[in-house]
C-alpha cells in the first residue's frame, strides 16, 4: 500500500514515519508525534474554498530557491519592432544548469483576443527550454511554439504557454511611460498586471519532457509546478520590458522606465476555469502529500510555546497588511466582496484583541492553539485559515524545509488478498462521509461533469435538462464509493469469506474504486469530502484550493465556473535576485507609495 512518505526527494528531517487514524491523524516528525487536524476538517469542500497562499505555495518556494541559489538571468536577444512584436530570449544559469526562456510576440486584433483555453491566437507565446539553444532548435521553436497545442515539442522543452495583453492596463502604461510618467498605482490596484496567461502546459504534453525527466534531470525545477511558475515569472519580466520598449519607440525623448517599486507590484494575470478542477480528483496521492506538508507545518507551529510580545506584534503587523491588501483588491462578484469585507472585520477585531493584556496572557500560557481556537469560534473558519498561514511567516525554519517534500508518485495500489469484510470496514470507517450522502435524492445527484466536444474543456451539466450524462467524466468519487459499497454488501451476502480478488472477478468495474480506497485509507487528505454532483456545488472551492498551492492572489470569481487572479504581484524582480534581500516579503502584497 502506498505510503505518505515514499518520496525519494523527502529529506530525513521532514517526515520520518506516519501512522494515521481516520479521526485524528498523527505523524512522527523527528521522533516526536505530531497531531494533525482530522481529514473531516481539512478536506471539507467548503473549507478548501477558504484556503490562502502560504510559504509552501509554489511561487513562494520558487522565489526562495532563485534567491538562495543566486540564479542568474540575462537577456540574450530582444528583437522587437516599434509595436513590440518580434522575439526575445533569456538565459537562466542556475548552478550547473542552463535554461532558456523564449517568447514570441505578434500582432493580434482586439476582436480575436480571448482568455479561453480554446482560443487559437494570442499576443504572446513562450517556452522554457533546457540546455543550450542551437539555431536549429530556435527555428523549430519559431515554427511550433506559436501554434501551442497544434505544434509539437521535444524533450528539451519543459513548459509551453501563451498570454494576452491586458485590455485594461497595457496600452495605458505604455502611454504614461512615453510621456515620462510612472504607471498609475490606483489603476494597478484594479488590474495589477500587463499581460494575462490563459494556459501553462508542462509534464510531457505535446512531446515535452515528462515529469519523470524533469524531477531527475532538472534539479532547479524538481518540485511540482516550479517550471510552470518560472515561466509565468519570466512572462512578468518580459511584459515590463515590452511596454518600456514600445514607450521608447513612441517617444524617445521623454519615455521613462518603470520604477522598481512599481515593477515589483506588477504581476501576471491568469484566467482559470473548470479545467483545473479534475486535477484535484485525479491526483489524490499528490494532493494528500501537499496537504500533509501544510498540516505538518501547522502542527509544528502549534507545538511552540513562544507566543511572546515580538511575535504578537509581528502578527498584528501582518494582519494590518492583509487588511490593506483586501481593501486594495477589486472584485466584481458581490459574494466575494462580502467575504473580503467579513475577513477585513475579523482582522481588525483580532488586531485589537492582540493589544489586550488579558488576551495576550492567555496566549502566553496556552500558545497558538488558544489563538486559533479563539479565531475559529469568534470569526469563523475563513479567518482561521488566514491566521494559520500568517503564523507560518513567524517560523520559517519549521516550514521551509517541507518544500522539498511536495513531490509524490501518483500510484494507486491493490491488495487483492485482503478479505472483503476488511475492505467493507475500511469503507465504513474512512468513507462514512460518502456513504452518508443520499444519492436517491435528485438534488444530490443533479450535476455531471463532461468534456465539451466543441470547447475541449470540462463542463458541468444538469441531468434534468442536459444531454450527455452517459459520457460523464469519472470524477464522482462519493457516488463510486456508494455503488462499490452496495455491490460488496450484496456479494458478501452469498460469499461471506470472500477476498477482494473474488469480488473484483465478479465486479471488474469496481477495480478503480477499490484501488483508490485501499490506497487512500493510508493517506488522510487525498479525497475531497464533498459531493461533486450536488445541485448546490460551488466549483470555485475546487479552484481556490489548487490556486492557493500555486500562490495566486486577488481571487476574483467571474461566475461559478471561472475566476481571474494575479500571480507574482509584489515578488522580487530579476534585479533583486543578486541582492542580499528577504525573498519572502511579498505575501499579501500592497500598493507602493512613491
Amino acid at each position: 500500500m502506498a505510503s505518505p512518505i515514499t518520496d525519494p526527494l523527502t529529506p530525513a528531517h521532514a517526515v520520518t514515519g506516519a501512522v494515521f487514524d481516520p479521526r485524528v491523524s498523527t505523524v512522527i516528525d523527528d521522533g516526536a508525534a505530531l497531531t494533525l487536524r482530522p481529514a473531516a476538517v481539512v478536506m471539507d469542500l467548503d473549507r478548501l474554498g477558504m484556503m490562502q497562499p502560504s510559504r509552501l505555495s509554489f511561487m513562494r518556494t520558487l522565489v526562495r530557491r532563485m534567491v538562495r541559489e543566486a540564479w542568474r538571468i540575462t537577456e540574450v536577444c530582444f528583437a522587437l519592432d516599434d509595436e513590440g512584436y518580434g522575439e526575445a530570449i533569456y538565459c537562466l544559469e542556475a548552478g550547473p544548469e542552463t535554461y532558456h526562456f523564449v517568447v514570441f510576440s505578434k500582432p493580434l486584433e482586439d476582436a480575436l483576443r480571448n482568455d479561453r483555453v480554446i482560443s487559437n491566437q494570442w499576443d504572446l507565446t513562450m517556452a522554457l527550454v533546457r540546455g543550450q539553444l542551437s539555431d536549429d532548435q530556435l527555428d523549430q521553436l519559431r515554427r511550433n511554439v506559436p501554434l501551442q497545442e497544434a505544434g509539437r515539442m521535444d524533450e528539451n522543452v519543459l513548459v509551453l504557454s501563451r498570454a494576452n495583453r491586458s485590455a485594461r492596463s497595457f496600452a495605458e502604461v505604455v502611454a504614461r511611460l512615453a510621456t515620462g510618467q510612472q504607471p498609475d498605482v490606483e489603476r494597478l490596484k484594479v488590474a495589477g498586471y500587463l499581460c494575462r496567461t490563459t494556459a501553462v502546459y508542462g509534464s510531457g504534453k505535446f512531446g515535452m519532457a515528462g515529469w519523470h525527466v524533469v524531477k531527475t534531470s532538472c534539479r532547479s525545477f524538481r518540485t511540482p509546478f516550479s517550471g510552470e511558475m518560472f515561466t509565468c515569472y519570466m512572462l512578468r519580466h518580459f511584459s515590463c520590458r515590452q511596454v518600456e520598449h514600445i514607450a521608447r519607440r513612441q517617444s524617445p525623448g521623454t519615455a521613462v522606465t518603470i520604477a522598481p517599486e512599481i515593477e515589483r507590484y506588477i504581476g501576471i494575470g491568469n484566467a482559470t476555469g473548470l479545467g483545473m478542477a479534475p486535477f484535484l480528483i485525479r491526483h489524490p496521492v499528490l494532493i494528500s502529500h501537499w496537504m500533509i506538508q501544510r498540516e505538518i507545518a501547522l502542527a509544528r507551529i502549534l507545538n511552540q510555546t513562544d507566543c511572546d510580545a515580538p511575535k504578537r506584534y509581528a502578527l498584528q503587523s501582518m494582519l494590518r497588511r492583509v487588511v490593506q491588501h483586501l481593501q486594495e483588491t477589486t472584485v466584481t462578484a458581490d459574494y466575494q466582496t462580502s467575504r473580503n469585507q467579513i475577513l477585513i472585520a475579523a482582522c481588525l477585531a483580532l488586531i485589537a484583541k492582540l493589544s489586550r493584556r488579558a488576551f495576550c496572557a492567555g496566549l502566553t500560557s496556552g500558545g497558538w492553539k488558544v489563538l486559533l481556537s479563539f479565531v475559529e469560534d469568534h470569526y469563523g473558519p475563513a479567518a482561521e485559515e488566514l491566521v494559520q498561514v500568517l503564523l507560518f511567516e513567524l517560523y520559517p525554519h519549521l516550514v521551509d524545509p517541507l518544500e522539498e517534500s511536495m513531490a509524490a508518485e501518483e500510484r494507486l495500489d491493490l491488495d487483492s488478498g485482503m478479505t472483503l469484510v476488511e475492505l467493507l470496514v475500511l469503507l465504513e470507517t474512512h468513507y462514512d462521509w460518502a456513504l452518508n450522502i443520499d444519492f436517491d435524492d435528485p438534488n444530490h445527484h443533479a450535476l455531471f461533469w463532461y468534456r465539451s466536444e466543441e470547447k475541449m474543456e470540462p463542463r458541468l451539466g444538469d441531468r434534468a435538462c442536459d444531454a450527455g450524462a452517459e459520457r460523464e467524466m469519472p470524477l464522482l468519487i462519493a457516488l463510486g464509493v456508494r455503488q462499490c459499497f452496495d455491490a460488496m454488501q450484496r456479494f458478501l451476502a452469498d460469499n461471506p469469506d470472500s477476498l477482494v480478488v473474488d469480488f473484483l472477478i465478479a465486479h471488474p468495474d469496481q477495480l478503480a474504486t477499490v484501488r483508490r480506497v485501499q490506497t487512500m485509507c493510508a493517506l488522510p487528505y487525498g479525497d475531497i469530502r464533498g459531493n461533486l454532483s450536488d445541485r448546490n456545488l460551488e466549483p470555485m472551492h475546487l479552484l481556490r484550493a489548487k490556486l492557493s498551492f500555486f500562490g495566486v492572489g486577488k481571487f476574483d470569481p467571474k461566475s461559478k465556473l471561472w475566476v481571474r487572479n494575479t500571480m507574482f504581484q509584489g515578488a522580487p524582480i530579476i534585479a533583486d535576485l543578486s541582492q542580499d534581500l528577504n525573498p519572502d516579503h511579498w505575501y499579501f502584497p500592497t500598493a507602493p507609495v512613491l
